[in-house]
């Protein structure tokens, strides 16, 4: 799985136990390029520093780089929920160290009596295929090369090659739903078939071929449905996707971060205008449309959705992510009577409410309806912005339409808004 001609350099995660000792020895011996990082919890008293002590004398004998966090008050210990909060310091810290030492690959020591406690909960949450796959060997940048091996593997070759380690007594309590599982289920599994594990090893290689094989399909059918696409966005058929199987539905969802299966029936039903959102991405309905956009693209979840305008001579500096925007839908050249304004002037998103006079038209428009005239979908609506002035009157709509009452004439001083191209 790791091979030394890869070049990569490793992070490898060492808690002191027979796993993570097996595991730096072999990083050792192989001559892979590897720091090893330590957590010291504390909540073992002497054992805790012993554990440390035996990694650090490790790393010391065979002069490898070496890592320690030792936890304090600072940190927050919560009553509750410890082994989470362990998980999160812990990870956090690693990839900490990544970043500082620029180092490829994190790699832990998870084997494969882990895999089968893992399996276990999952499927006693109902997760799905992802979740009875079990823990991936190389994922978002974790590889744990030793998830085929079991634990009395692990132990027999700690014991054949003299590898010194420490036992965790912490893992004998049955405190936790995990040392529940790996004290009192799993036993008993083994009692009723000694190859249990040997087996699970089977079926778990069986699950991810055909959840490989679920998202190869997904992606094909994604490709089928879409309607066009860009890095940041992806549209879909909403009448096509109706058509597929419930499995189908939910997969290509989950694909953008939608994974409540009640989501799915309001999405088949939601009219258009309707908005969904999760961490990562916006779902817009928009007609027969299923617009997927990474909130960054979408201009309602921008930090700023109200920008002040710098002016140099007679000319506004529209910032250059703005312009790039702008520059989607064109290019405008305006120029705007400065006696007729109160500086500063901004750039902001639509407000509801919000009215003009196009130019070369008679009356206000609202600028809901000069979108509707336009033919704007809704993803387009959200990234347009509106030149204004500091009383809040809108100078136009960039790059659509100026506002008549604020052009300049050929006697007046005036302001250029140019975005002719980027750079000017």
């Amino acid at each position: 799985m790791l091979h030394q001609s890869q070049q990569k350099t490793y992070l490898l995660a060492v808690s002191g136990g027979v796993d993570s000792m097996v595991l730096a020895d072999l990083f050792q011996v192989s001559g892979f390029d590897f720091h090893i990082a330590h957590i010291n919890y504390h909540l073992r008293n002497e054992d805790s520093n012993l554990d440390q002590k035996l990694v650090s004398d490790f790393c010391e004998k065979h002069k490898i780089p070496f890592h320690l966090y030792e936890v304090s008050k600072n940190d927050n210990q919560p009553e509750n929920s410890i082994q989470n909060w362990a998980r999160e310091l812990r990870y956090r810290f690693f990839r900490e160290i990544q970043q500082k030492v620029n180092l490829d690959f994190l790699v832990t020591a998870h084997h494969l009596n882990d895999q089968l406690e893992t399996f276990i909960i999952n499927l006693s949450k109902a997760s799905g295929i992802r979740g009875l796959s079990g823990i991936p060997k190389n994922e978002n940048g974790i590889v744990r090369p030793l998830l085929d091996f079991s634990k009395e593997e692990i132990y027999d070759f700690a014991k054949q090659n003299q590898i010194e380690f420490r036992e965790d007594k912490s893992n004998q309590k049955t405190d936790y739903l995990r040392n529940k599982i790996r004290h009192h289920i799993v036993p008993e599994l083994e009692k009723i078939n000694p190859d249990f594990l040997t087996n699970f090893s089977k079926s778990i290689n069986y699950i991810n071929q055909a959840k490989d094989f679920i998202n190869q399909s997904v992606e094909d059918k994604i490709e089928i449905l879409k309607i066009n696409s860009s890095e940041n966005q992806v549209v879909i058929d909403k009448e096509n996707f109706s058509q597929e199987s419930e499995l189908i539905r939910y997969e290509i969802l989950k694909r953008f971060g939608f994974t409540d299966e009640n989501e799915m029936q309001k999405v088949l039903t939601a009219q258009t205008g309707s908005s969904f959102f999760n961490s990562e991405f916006q779902l817009i309905i928009n007609r027969n449309e299923l617009i997927f956009s990474k909130k960054s693209e979408v201009g309602s979840q921008k930090s700023e959705d109200s920008v002040i305008l710098e002016i140099v001579g007679n000319k506004i500096i529209i910032p250059e992510n703005i312009k790039k925007e702008i520059q989607e839908f064109g290019n405008c050249f305006w120029k705007i009577d400065q006696s007729k304004v109160q500086l500063p002037l901004k750039l902001r998103k639509k407000q509801e409410g919000d009215l003009f006079f196009p130019i070369g038209m008679i009356g206000k428009k609202k600028i809901s309806k000069f979108f509707k005239d336009e033919k704007l979908s809704i993803l387009a609506k959200q990234k347009i912005w509106l030149l204004c002035d500091a009383d809040e009157q809108i100078l136009g709509v960039l790059p659509f339409r100026q506002d008549g009452r604020f052009s300049s004439d050929k006697s007046s001083y005036y302001l250029e808004v140019g975005v002719n191209h980027i750079g000017t």
